[in-house]
Protein backbone atom coordinates (compact mmCIF):
# COMPACT_ATOMS: atom_id res chain seq x y z
CA UNK A 1 0.00 0.00 0.00
CA UNK A 2 2.89 2.31 0.50
CA UNK A 3 3.70 2.40 -3.24
CA UNK A 4 0.53 3.97 -3.46
CA UNK A 5 1.29 6.96 -0.70
CA UNK A 6 4.26 7.57 -1.77
CA UNK A 7 6.10 10.21 -3.57
CA UNK A 8 7.30 7.69 -6.43
CA UNK A 9 4.73 7.53 -8.61
CA UNK A 10 4.56 11.40 -8.98
CA UNK A 11 8.12 11.89 -9.80
CA UNK A 12 7.85 8.78 -12.03
CA UNK A 13 4.76 10.48 -14.22
CA UNK A 14 6.84 13.89 -14.15
CA UNK A 15 10.21 12.18 -15.06
CA UNK A 16 8.44 10.33 -18.59
CA UNK A 17 6.52 13.31 -19.57
CA UNK A 18 9.83 15.62 -19.53
CA UNK A 19 11.67 12.47 -21.40
CA UNK A 20 8.92 12.46 -23.46
CA UNK A 21 8.88 16.26 -24.80
CA UNK A 22 12.71 16.00 -24.52
CA UNK A 23 12.66 13.24 -26.96
CA UNK A 24 10.79 15.08 -29.15
CA UNK A 25 13.09 17.99 -29.25
CA UNK A 26 15.93 15.92 -30.15
CA UNK A 27 14.30 13.75 -32.75
CA UNK A 28 13.49 16.92 -34.33
CA UNK A 29 17.11 18.41 -34.45
CA UNK A 30 18.69 15.32 -35.28
CA UNK A 31 16.06 15.12 -38.08
CA UNK A 32 17.69 18.66 -39.23
CA UNK A 33 21.27 18.01 -38.79
CA UNK A 34 21.70 14.52 -40.23
CA UNK A 35 22.63 14.33 -43.66
CA UNK A 36 21.41 10.76 -46.01
CA UNK A 37 23.81 9.28 -48.17
CA UNK A 38 21.74 10.22 -51.53
CA UNK A 39 22.52 9.93 -55.27
CA UNK A 40 23.30 12.84 -57.84
CA UNK A 41 19.29 12.54 -58.04
CA UNK A 42 18.78 12.88 -54.91
CA UNK A 43 17.64 10.02 -54.00
CA UNK A 44 18.49 7.13 -51.30
CA UNK A 45 18.49 4.54 -53.19
CA UNK A 46 15.72 2.77 -52.20
CA UNK A 47 13.13 1.29 -54.58
CA UNK A 48 9.69 -0.29 -55.08
CA UNK A 49 7.87 -1.66 -57.17
CA UNK A 50 10.07 -1.30 -59.89
CA UNK A 51 10.10 2.86 -59.99
CA UNK A 52 9.18 3.83 -57.11
CA UNK A 53 12.08 5.82 -55.23
CA UNK A 54 12.28 7.11 -51.87
CA UNK A 55 13.58 11.04 -51.97
CA UNK A 56 15.70 12.74 -49.51
CA UNK A 57 13.72 16.25 -49.27
CA UNK A 58 13.33 17.81 -46.09
CA UNK A 59 10.11 17.97 -43.62
CA UNK A 60 7.63 20.89 -44.64
CA UNK A 61 8.45 23.90 -43.03
CA UNK A 62 4.88 24.05 -41.49
CA UNK A 63 4.71 20.46 -40.41
CA UNK A 64 8.06 21.31 -38.41
CA UNK A 65 6.24 24.61 -37.25
CA UNK A 66 3.57 22.96 -35.86
CA UNK A 67 5.72 19.84 -34.59
CA UNK A 68 7.64 23.00 -32.67
CA UNK A 69 4.38 24.56 -31.60
CA UNK A 70 2.88 21.34 -29.95
CA UNK A 71 6.16 21.02 -27.96
CA UNK A 72 5.69 24.78 -26.54
CA UNK A 73 2.33 24.58 -25.85
CA UNK A 74 2.94 21.16 -23.92
CA UNK A 75 5.36 23.51 -21.85
CA UNK A 76 3.54 26.25 -21.77
CA UNK A 77 0.18 23.48 -20.38
CA UNK A 78 2.55 21.79 -17.85
CA UNK A 79 3.69 25.05 -16.52
CA UNK A 80 0.13 26.12 -15.90
CA UNK A 81 -2.04 23.29 -15.22
CA UNK A 82 -1.27 20.05 -13.16
CA UNK A 83 0.59 17.36 -15.50
CA UNK A 84 4.13 16.96 -13.54
CA UNK A 85 3.45 14.44 -10.74
CA UNK A 86 1.48 16.09 -7.82
CA UNK A 87 2.46 20.20 -9.36
CA UNK A 88 -0.65 21.69 -8.74
CA UNK A 89 0.64 24.55 -11.59
CA UNK A 90 0.60 28.41 -11.81
CA UNK A 91 -2.99 28.71 -12.52
CA UNK A 92 -3.75 26.23 -9.15
CA UNK A 93 -6.28 24.43 -11.23
CA UNK A 94 -7.85 21.04 -9.95
CA UNK A 95 -11.45 18.90 -11.70
CA UNK A 96 -12.65 19.21 -7.97
CA UNK A 97 -12.27 23.19 -8.16
CA UNK A 98 -14.14 23.47 -11.64
CA UNK A 99 -16.98 21.09 -10.97
CA UNK A 100 -17.48 22.93 -7.73
CA UNK A 101 -17.47 26.33 -9.45
CA UNK A 102 -19.88 24.67 -12.36
CA UNK A 103 -22.50 23.29 -9.84
CA UNK A 104 -22.58 26.78 -7.90
CA UNK A 105 -23.10 28.85 -11.08
CA UNK A 106 -25.67 26.25 -12.01
CA UNK A 107 -27.40 26.26 -8.50
CA UNK A 108 -27.64 30.14 -8.82
CA UNK A 109 -29.06 29.92 -11.80
CA UNK A 110 -31.93 28.00 -10.42
CA UNK A 111 -32.31 29.29 -7.12
CA UNK A 112 -34.98 31.54 -8.72
CA UNK A 113 -37.16 28.77 -9.35
CA UNK A 114 -36.50 27.05 -5.66
CA UNK A 115 -37.47 30.48 -3.90
CA UNK A 116 -41.12 30.20 -4.99
CA UNK A 117 -41.28 27.09 -2.55
CA UNK A 118 -39.50 28.50 0.15
CA UNK A 119 -42.40 29.99 1.92
CA UNK A 120 -44.69 26.94 1.10
CA UNK A 121 -45.67 23.88 3.40
CA UNK A 122 -44.04 20.97 2.76
CA UNK A 123 -47.36 19.38 1.87
CA UNK A 124 -48.64 22.09 -0.12
CA UNK A 125 -44.68 21.62 -2.22
CA UNK A 126 -45.54 17.96 -2.61
CA UNK A 127 -48.88 18.95 -4.03
CA UNK A 128 -47.13 21.56 -6.49
CA UNK A 129 -46.99 20.21 -9.95
CA UNK A 130 -43.90 21.95 -10.72
CA UNK A 131 -42.10 21.03 -7.83
CA UNK A 132 -42.87 17.29 -7.94
CA UNK A 133 -41.70 17.01 -11.16
CA UNK A 134 -38.24 19.00 -9.96
CA UNK A 135 -38.00 16.34 -7.10
CA UNK A 136 -38.41 13.64 -9.23
CA UNK A 137 -36.05 14.76 -11.48
CA UNK A 138 -34.07 15.05 -8.19
CA UNK A 139 -34.86 11.27 -6.91
CA UNK A 140 -33.98 9.78 -10.28
CA UNK A 141 -30.60 11.60 -9.89
CA UNK A 142 -29.61 10.73 -6.82
CA UNK A 143 -31.61 8.13 -4.85
CA UNK A 144 -33.03 5.72 -7.53
CA UNK A 145 -29.57 3.93 -7.61
CA UNK A 146 -30.33 2.61 -4.15
CA UNK A 147 -34.29 2.92 -3.55
CA UNK A 148 -35.11 2.16 -7.39
CA UNK A 149 -36.77 4.13 -9.76
CA UNK A 150 -40.43 3.51 -8.48
CA UNK A 151 -38.98 4.18 -4.45
CA UNK A 152 -40.55 0.71 -3.71
CA UNK A 153 -36.41 -0.21 -2.83
CA UNK A 154 -34.89 -3.74 -2.42
CA UNK A 155 -33.17 -5.94 -0.14
CA UNK A 156 -31.48 -3.34 2.20
CA UNK A 157 -32.58 -0.55 1.01
CA UNK A 158 -35.81 0.61 2.08
CA UNK A 159 -39.46 1.03 0.54
CA UNK A 160 -40.43 4.79 0.24
CA UNK A 161 -43.54 4.64 -0.58
CA UNK A 162 -45.11 2.86 2.31
CA UNK A 163 -45.92 4.31 6.31
CA UNK A 164 -42.95 2.30 7.71
CA UNK A 165 -40.03 4.46 8.47
CA UNK A 166 -37.12 3.82 10.40
CA UNK A 167 -36.46 7.14 11.38
CA UNK A 168 -39.75 8.82 11.11
CA UNK A 169 -41.75 9.78 8.04
CA UNK A 170 -42.52 13.55 8.36
CA UNK A 171 -41.12 16.01 5.77
CA UNK A 172 -38.58 17.52 8.42
CA UNK A 173 -37.58 13.98 9.43
CA UNK A 174 -37.13 13.28 5.99
CA UNK A 175 -34.87 16.14 5.40
CA UNK A 176 -32.98 15.54 8.05
CA UNK A 177 -32.13 11.91 6.81
CA UNK A 178 -31.55 13.50 3.37
CA UNK A 179 -29.16 16.45 5.03
CA UNK A 180 -27.25 14.27 7.54
CA UNK A 181 -27.38 10.75 6.36
CA UNK A 182 -28.09 7.63 8.77
CA UNK A 183 -25.99 4.82 10.04
CA UNK A 184 -28.05 1.74 11.37
CA UNK A 185 -26.13 -0.48 13.17
CA UNK A 186 -27.15 -3.80 15.17
CA UNK A 187 -24.43 -5.54 16.87
CA UNK A 188 -23.99 -9.32 17.40
CA UNK A 189 -26.74 -10.50 19.54
CA UNK A 190 -25.71 -14.47 19.65
CA UNK A 191 -23.71 -13.63 23.14
CA UNK A 192 -26.68 -12.21 24.77
CA UNK A 193 -29.20 -14.63 23.73
CA UNK A 194 -27.95 -17.48 24.42
CA UNK A 195 -27.24 -20.83 22.70
CA UNK A 196 -28.14 -21.42 19.00
CA UNK A 197 -31.31 -22.83 19.76
CA UNK A 198 -31.81 -19.46 21.96
CA UNK A 199 -31.10 -17.97 18.65
CA UNK A 200 -33.68 -20.00 16.78
CA UNK A 201 -36.45 -20.03 19.48
CA UNK A 202 -35.60 -15.29 19.47
CA UNK A 203 -36.60 -15.77 15.97
CA UNK A 204 -39.66 -17.53 15.91
CA UNK A 205 -40.80 -15.04 18.49
CA UNK A 206 -40.09 -12.70 16.03
CA UNK A 207 -41.86 -13.89 13.23
CA UNK A 208 -44.70 -14.39 15.69
CA UNK A 209 -44.74 -10.49 16.30
CA UNK A 210 -46.11 -10.00 12.83
CA UNK A 211 -48.40 -13.03 12.23
CA UNK A 212 -45.83 -14.66 10.21
CA UNK A 213 -45.90 -18.59 10.19
CA UNK A 214 -43.67 -20.09 13.25
CA UNK A 215 -43.20 -22.84 15.84
CA UNK A 216 -45.27 -21.70 18.17
CA UNK A 217 -43.21 -24.14 21.11
CA UNK A 218 -40.40 -22.28 20.06
CA UNK A 219 -41.84 -18.93 20.24
CA UNK A 220 -42.60 -19.35 23.45
CA UNK A 221 -39.17 -20.79 24.43
CA UNK A 222 -37.98 -17.35 22.42
CA UNK A 223 -40.10 -14.99 24.19
CA UNK A 224 -38.08 -14.27 27.65
CA UNK A 225 -34.48 -14.24 25.31
CA UNK A 226 -36.09 -11.33 23.30
CA UNK A 227 -35.51 -9.25 26.51
CA UNK A 228 -32.04 -8.77 24.74
CA UNK A 229 -33.65 -6.71 21.78
CA UNK A 230 -36.54 -4.98 23.61
CA UNK A 231 -33.27 -2.54 24.80
CA UNK A 232 -33.70 -1.17 20.84
CA UNK A 233 -36.79 -2.59 19.53
CA UNK A 234 -38.95 -2.05 22.59
CA UNK A 235 -40.84 -5.15 24.85
CA UNK A 236 -43.43 -5.12 22.05
CA UNK A 237 -41.26 -5.30 19.01
CA UNK A 238 -42.48 -2.54 17.61
CA UNK A 239 -38.99 -0.26 17.46
CA UNK A 240 -37.51 2.80 18.39
CA UNK A 241 -37.72 6.14 15.74
CA UNK A 242 -35.16 7.45 17.86
CA UNK A 243 -33.06 4.79 17.35
CA UNK A 244 -33.93 3.86 13.75
CA UNK A 245 -34.53 0.21 15.32
CA UNK A 246 -36.97 -1.18 12.84
CA UNK A 247 -40.45 -2.49 13.70
CA UNK A 248 -41.02 -6.32 13.96
CA UNK A 249 -44.18 -6.30 14.38
CA UNK A 250 -45.51 -5.39 10.98
CA UNK A 251 -44.62 -7.81 8.36
CA UNK A 252 -42.30 -5.73 6.79
CA UNK A 253 -38.50 -7.21 6.12
CA UNK A 254 -35.61 -4.61 5.34
CA UNK A 255 -32.76 -7.41 5.25
CA UNK A 256 -34.86 -11.07 4.60
CA UNK A 257 -37.38 -12.78 5.88
CA UNK A 258 -37.56 -16.32 7.58
CA UNK A 259 -35.94 -18.30 10.24
CA UNK A 260 -32.60 -18.21 8.52
CA UNK A 261 -32.57 -14.79 8.09
CA UNK A 262 -33.79 -13.69 11.47
CA UNK A 263 -30.78 -16.25 12.51
CA UNK A 264 -28.09 -14.84 10.93
CA UNK A 265 -28.80 -11.03 11.69
CA UNK A 266 -28.64 -11.67 15.25
CA UNK A 267 -25.43 -13.81 14.92
CA UNK A 268 -24.05 -11.55 12.66
CA UNK A 269 -25.03 -8.34 13.28
CA UNK A 270 -26.05 -6.03 10.49
CA UNK A 271 -24.90 -2.37 9.48
CA UNK A 272 -26.54 -0.02 7.08
CA UNK A 273 -25.63 3.63 5.33
CA UNK A 274 -27.71 5.86 3.42
CA UNK A 275 -24.64 8.53 2.76
CA UNK A 276 -25.52 12.38 3.60
CA UNK A 277 -26.51 14.48 0.45
CA UNK A 278 -25.94 18.19 2.04
CA UNK A 279 -22.58 18.63 0.28
CA UNK A 280 -24.20 17.51 -3.06
CA UNK A 281 -27.71 19.02 -2.79
CA UNK A 282 -28.29 22.84 -1.62
CA UNK A 283 -30.94 23.21 1.14
CA UNK A 284 -33.40 24.39 -1.30
CA UNK A 285 -33.51 21.49 -3.19
CA UNK A 286 -33.55 18.53 0.00
CA UNK A 287 -36.91 20.50 0.81
CA UNK A 288 -37.95 19.84 -2.51
CA UNK A 289 -37.09 16.41 -2.28
CA UNK A 290 -38.24 15.35 1.15
CA UNK A 291 -41.64 16.60 -0.39
CA UNK A 292 -41.47 14.40 -2.71
CA UNK A 293 -40.32 11.25 -0.70
CA UNK A 294 -43.20 12.51 1.43
CA UNK A 295 -45.70 12.87 -1.02
CA UNK A 296 -44.71 9.54 -2.38
CA UNK A 297 -46.16 7.54 0.99
CA UNK A 298 -48.84 10.22 1.01
CA UNK A 299 -50.70 10.07 -1.60
CA UNK A 300 -54.23 10.53 -0.16
CA UNK A 301 -52.74 13.56 1.31
CA UNK A 302 -51.59 14.88 -2.18
CA UNK A 303 -54.09 14.34 -4.46
CA UNK A 304 -56.84 16.46 -1.84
Amino acid sequence: MSDFTSNFWSVYVAALTVIGIVACLLLLWFSGKAKAMTANDNTTGHVWDGDLREMNNPLPRWWVWLFIITIVFAGVYLALYPGLGNSAGKLGWTQEGQYRAEVTKGNQEVAPIYAKFASMKPEEVAKDPQAHAIGERLFMNNCSQCHGSDARGSKGFPNLTDADWLYGGTPEKIAETLTLGRVGQMPPMAAAVGTGDDVKNVAHYVLSLSGSPHDSVRANLGKPKFAACAACHGGDGKGNIALGAPNLADDIWLHGYGENAIVSIVNNGKMNQMPAQADKLTAAQIQVLAAYVWGMSNNGAVTK
